[in-house]
């Protein structure tokens, strides 16, 4: 087991010598005598002896650390569970304001953004072992929340969904700033993005390169959960003609296509009311749930004021003593 200790002011062990003091000479009064050999033997006599040098070397040791500040530094330890790192993508497009009727809420129907918040939240809370980031885009990408543990925060990040949505929807630069997340992350379980959209756009040939060559260099899966508003077209539609069949009539089936062509698993999953989208998120939960190995992030903890209580109880030890001393008669 490690200590993981360290102290703020190393300078300080210097003085750790003086531990050796106790040894040398203690602070109680002494008699010469002609015959030591005469003495008769006193072995409760000699334990005191050391007990009250240990005493003060405790003393001496304990004050020393005190003073030099002695911590246990943060440091990380695995924790081993089930589960996935998840990056969940959401669509900050004013569009997600709407119901999935593709009316304006009120306060009888939920809009996509409040029902994804909600159910999203449910997600999060059912799975203790995984890591949560956040990220958002609209007319540009948001960074929210980092990966992490921690469930409050986690929950806040979700809970911007229920601000109003801004102007466009640039996912091509939502899914690059999702992938950043992994960067310089340790491969220690499950890589996922879970995109959350009511609509698609075009994404240029450069940032495709990009997102081709990312994913599956940071073996990152795709979740794409398409909330479809009624009588919207759908990443699954067919066209009716050759003509119908592009980029900018039906971008949500030519971005499906494309993620297709990422080279890592993929899955889409179309959601026209509240409950097709707890499907698919119960779906999602069933599919990353593999072995995952959590670094937990222990913080510091100084122990200065221990070292200060174990000086001054050894101490009182000491004053105990001398004050019990008995001294010689002086004729």
């Amino acid at each position: 087991m490690t200590l993981n200790l360290g102290v703020s002011y190393p300078w300080v062990l210097l003085l750790l010598p003086l531990v050796a003091l106790p040894w040398l000479q203690m602070p109680l009064d002494s008699r010469d005598h002609s015959c030591v050999a005469a003495l008769p033997a006193d072995s409760l006599s000699r334990a005191l002896q050391i007990g009250l040098a240990v005493a003060g070397s405790a003393a001496i040791l304990a004050t020393l650390l005190g003073i030099a500040d002695l911590h246990r530094v943060e440091h990380s330890i695995p924790r081993v569970g089930t589960g996935a790192h998840l990056v969940l993508l959401l669509d900050r497009s004013k569009s997600m304001d709407n119901t999935f009727a593709g009316r304006r809420a009120d306060g009888d129907e939920e809009s996509k953004a409040e029902a994804a918040r909600r159910l999203l939240s449910e997600f999060m809370q059912k799975r203790e072992h995984d890591l949560f980031g956040v990220a958002a885009f609209s007319t540009t990408p948001l960074y929210v929340l980092p990966l992490t543990d921690r469930r409050q925060a986690t929950q806040a990040a979700i809970d911007t969904l229920a601000t109003p949505g801004l102007a466009y929807t640039n996912v091509g630069d939502g899914l690059s700033l999702a992938l950043s997340y992994y960067r310089d992350l340790p491969m220690t379980g499950s890589r996922a993005i879970v995109l959350v959209s009511d609509g698609a756009a075009t994404i240029d040939f450069r940032t495709q390169e990009k997102l081709r060559q990312y994913f599956p260099e940071l073996g990152v899966r795709l979740y794409w959960v398409f909330l479809r508003t009624s009588g919207d077209r759908g990443p699954f539609d067919e066209p009716e003609n050759e003509q119908e069949d592009t980029p900018e009539a039906m971008p949500e089936r030519h971005l499906h296509k494309f993620f297709q062509t990422l080279g890592v698993p993929y899955s889409a999953y179309e959601a026209e009311n509240p409950q097709a989208l707890e499907q698919a998120i119960l779906q999602i939960a069933r599919l990353e749930n593999e072995p995952l190995v959590i670094q937990e992030k222990v913080p510091r903890v100084n122990l200065a004021h221990l070292c200060y209580a174990l000086a001054l109880g050894a101490l009182l030890l000491l004053l105990s003593a001398k004050l019990m001393e008995v001294r010689a008669w002086q004729a």
